[in-house]
C-alpha cells in the first residue's frame, strides 16, 4: 500500500491547444478511497491513466509512495487497473484469469492457486472458477476483473468507470460491494465515474474535475454543504441545487416576491467585494412547501413513494423565469398547475459571486 501524489501533473494531447488535464495537484493518503468525478471530458480518465502509465505527463509528475513514477512503464508502478469493459479473455477460465498476470510474471502454479482460492472466497467466486466469462453475468465477470487486480496485491488499485455496463439495481449492490471490499483490504484506491451519486456513497474523499482542472477535493458531506463554487453546486447533489441570481436587499436577497434571509458573513463578503446581487442556491430537499415565501407555479409532479419532487416557475424582479425543483413529503404532493409557496431555509441558503463563482462567507 502507499500513497499517491500528483504534483502539477499535466496533459496535453498531440495536436490539441487546450490541456486535457491542466496543472492537477492532489493527495491520496495511503489506504484511502478516492473517487475522481466530473462530466465527460471533464479529465477524470486521462488523470486516473496518468497514474497507470498509459498516458504520459507533458509536465510535473506522479508519485507512488515516495516512488517518482512519470516516466515508469505501467508494468514497473505496482498498480492494477479494473477497466469499464473488463478485459476478460474469453478462452480463459474464471480462475485462468485471475491467476493470469501471477503466471506471466513467473509466481509459482501453487501460489497463483493460493491467492485465486483466497480472492474468489471474498468475492464469492469459488463456485465459478472454473466457467468461462461468457457463462458469467455483468455483475460476476465485473467481480471477476476485482479479483484479477487482487491477487496481483498491488499498492494501488485504478477503477475506470467499472460499473457503466451493469443495470441500475446491480449497480447499486456493487457500488457497495467494492467499497466495503476496498474497506477490508485497505489497498488505496482511485476510482473514476461521471456518476455523483456513486461518488458519494463511495468515496472517502471525492475530486470533483471540469474542464482538465481540479475543482475542490473534501469528502462527500463537505462537498454536499460547502460546495467552492457553482459548478460544484450544481453537480453535486440529485437533484441538483436550484441557483438564482437575486438583489441584496437589506439583510438578505429578493427572489419572486419573497425575501430571504443571508448569514451575516455572506452579506460581510458580498459587500467587501462590491457585489449588487448574488447567486443564491438552495436545495430541493432544504425547502418546505407552506402559507408564505417564495411564489412558485407548478408545471410537473412526479411521486417516488416516500418523496415527491415537484417541478415549477420562479419569477424573479426582472421578469425572468427560472426552473425550480423541490423536494416533498411523498403523500402531501402539490398538485400541477397549483400555485404554491416556498419556505428556503437561512442557514440552508448558500451565496456565490456571480462574476467569479467562488462562494461567499464561510
Amino acid at each position: 500500500m502507499a500513497s499517491v501524489s500528483f504534483k502539477s501533473a499535466t496533459r496535453i494531447y498531440p495536436g490539441a491547444t487546450i490541456a486535457a488535464v491542466n496543472r492537477l495537484d492532489l493527495e491520496i493518503i495511503n489506504g484511502e478511497f478516492l473517487v475522481l468525478v466530473g462530466p465527460s471530458g471533464c479529465g477524470k480518465s486521462t488523470s486516473l491513466r496518468m497514474l497507470a502509465g498509459l498516458e504520459e505527463v507533458d509536465e510535473g509528475a506522479v508519485y507512488i509512495g515516495d516512488r517518482d513514477v512519470t516516466h515508469l512503464a505501467p508494468k514497473d508502478r505496482d498498480i492494477a487497473m479494473v477497466f469499464q469493459n473488463y478485459a476478460l479473455y474469453p478462452h480463459m477460465s474464471v480462475a485462468e484469469n485471475m491467476g493470469f498476470a501471477l503466471k506471466i510474471a513467473g509466481v509459482a502454479k501453487a501460489e497463483i492457486a493460493k491467492r485465486v482460492d483466497e480472492a474468489a472466497k471474498i468475492l464469492d467466486l469459488e463456485p465459478y472458477l472454473s466457467r468461462k466469462p461468457k457463462a458469467l453475468s455483468g455483475g460476476q465477470r465485473q467481480r471477476v476483473a476485482m479479483g484479477r487486480a487482487i491477487v496481483r496485491s498491488p499498492q494501488v488499485f485504478l477503477m475506470d468507470e467499472p460499473l457503466s455496463n451493469l443495470d441500475a439495481k446491480l449497480r447499486v449492490q456493487t457500488r457497495t460491494q467494492i467499497a466495503a471490499l476496498q474497506q477490508r483490504l485497505g489497498v488505496t484506491t482511485v476510482y473514476v465515474t461521471h456518476d455523483q451519486t456513486e461518488a458519494m456513497t463511495m468515496g472517502n474523499r471525492v475530486a470533483v474535475m471540469k474542464d482538465g482542472y481540479l475543482q475542490q477535493c473534501a469528502t462527500p458531506q463537505e462537498l454536499y454543504d460547502r460546495p467552492i463554487n457553482i459548478f460544484v453546486a450544481g453537480f453535486i447533489g440529485s437533484p441538483a441545487m436550484n441557483l438564482i441570481e437575486s438583489r441584496i436587499t437589506g439583510d438578505g436577497v429578493t427572489i419572486a416576491d419573497s425575501h430571504v434571509t443571508l448569514s451575516n458573513d455572506v452579506l460581510s463578503d458580498a459587500r467587501s467585494q462590491d457585489l449588487a446581487t448574488v447567486i443564491v442556491g438552495f436545495r430541493p430537499e432544504d425547502t418546505k412547501v407552506g402559507s408564505d415565501g417564495i411564489a412558485m407555479h407548478v408545471n410537473i409532479v412526479e411521486s417516488l413513494g416516500a418523496d415527491g419532487y415537484v417541478y415549477g416557475d420562479v419569477i424573479d424582479a426582472n421578469s425572468n423565469i427560472h426552473q425550480i425543483t423541490v423536494r416533498t413529503e411523498g403523500r402531501n404532493i402539490p398538485r400541477r398547475g397549483e400555485n404554491i409557496r416556498l419556505k428556503v431555509s437561512p442557514e440552508r441558503a448558500h451565496a456565490f459571486n456571480p462574476e467569479t463563482g467562488l462562494r461567499l462567507g464561510k
